[in-house]
């Protein structure tokens, strides 16, 4: 697959070419390019994408489409391109994006910020007031590291529960 900058990208779409979005749909709730296709990278695969346009496909910094290009290209079956610099480039582009602020921010931004401030609170009260406070990073990264090797993260999960996220979801 051919990287294409945002500005050859956006020619492309012109042509006729479809913009393919391989984040997940939290990410793409929150900002996206207007008429870009959502199609996750964790659930793609040739059923999964319009057929009979060329296709570009992005995600927010360029790294999960560079990464899983072999995949793409297989799942594309013909004339396929990735957007260098995903999102971000399209942005520092200044070409249209959609915002929607209303939306909560990603989900593994909150699983980062939840999980920092348990470590970071862990981290002080174990200084300030009892060293057994220190577990809580410990368990809090024990958790991360688990999440890693398994792809499951608990903390995740729990987030998805929360009234900012369900009612996002509905």
């Amino acid at each position: 697959m051919q990287p294409v900058t945002p500005a050859q990208a956006n020619a492309l779409m012109q042509k006729g070419a479809l913009l393919i979005d391989v984040r997940e749909p939290d990410e793409h709730a929150r900002e996206h390019i207007p008429g870009s296709h959502l199609a996750p990278l964790s659930r793609i695969d040739s059923q999964s994408l319009p057929s009979g346009a060329p296709l570009v496909f992005l995600c927010r910094s360029g790294a999960r489409t560079a990464a899983s290009a072999g995949r793409l290209a297989a799942a594309a079956g013909g004339e396929a391109y990735l957007l260098e610099g995903g999102l971000e480039a399209w942005k520092r582009a200044g070409l249209p994006i959609e915002v929607d602020t209303r939306r909560p921010l990603e989900l593994m931004r909150q699983v980062q910020i939840a999980a920092g401030s348990l470590a970071l609170t862990g981290a002080i009260l174990g200084f300030a007031v009892d060293p057994l406070f220190h577990l809580l990073s410990g368990f809090v990264g024990a958790g991360l590291i688990f999440a890693g090797v398994t792809g499951w993260c608990g903390m995740a999960r729990l987030l998805m529960l929360a009234p900012w996220n369900r009612s996002a979801a509905a």
